[in-house]
């Protein structure tokens, strides 16, 4: 298969979805087992744009371990490489990763799993930003963090001292791109699901509907 960017990387971060681990925030409404399951729909639907987007080679980074069944089932399912994350938090996470890749890619994008709303477009348009020599693009989220960022070259500088998961995210990030002096592009902004007024998207009632 011919990809348009083949030397780049599309790194999707997933954590295993153990009951009472991932969508904390939305067990008040739907229960552990609940969220869980839509956590692994929404992890196999992101997967899932960005393999078929066939863009360039797709890695699953997993978390905590790569031991879950889940992810042995992905990499079936959708013929993506297994990756463990390393680090103490997100930010240490995300920059291990980029180091990594980075000394064998030119650029590389991670994404997570909770924005159904990111296409195979915003995928396109990422990669070929970074393809065209920009340092860095971002996929804002509307909350205040973002839902993907690229980049052609590793910096710890933005991914240290964040509270990950909180609305200034995407500001201090953007303030450390500048710090840098790098030039940066950003897409259009994306809903992520976090939250118990998230599920009231028609996408995610589909969703909903298809982890029952």
């Amino acid at each position: 298969m011919n990809l348009p960017f083949p030397d780049a990387r599309i790194m999707v971060f997933a954590k295993a979805p153990v009951a009472g681990a991932v969508k904390t925030r939305l067990i008040p409404v739907l229960g552990a087992q609940r969220a869980a399951a839509l956590h692994a729909t929404l992890a196999r639907h992101c997967i899932a744009t960005a393999v078929e987007a066939r863009l360039c080679p797709v890695e699953l980074w997993c978390s905590p371990d790569m031991k879950h069944p889940f992810f042995a089932q992905c990499s079936k399912d959708y013929g993506v490489t297994l990756r463990e994350q390393q680090g103490n938090d997100l930010g240490a996470r995300m920059a291990h990763a980029f180091d990594t890749v980075l000394q064998q890619s030119p650029y590389a994008v991670i994404i997570g799993t909770d924005c159904p709303a990111l296409t195979a477009q915003d995928l396109r348009t990422a990669l070929h930003t970074l393809w065209d020599g920009f340092d860095a693009v971002i996929g804002p989220a509307e909350d205040g963090g973002y839902v993907l960022l690229g980049l052609r070259k590793a910096a710890p500088l933005l991914f240290e001292d964040i509270t990950w998961g909180s609305c200034e995210v995407l500001a201090l990030t953007r303030e450390r791109l500048k710090r840098l002096q790098w030039r940066w592009h950003e897409l259009a902004p994306r809903r992520d699901v976090d939250r118990p007024e998230d599920l009231e998207e028609p996408q995610i009632q589909r969703l909903l509907f298809i982890s029952q």
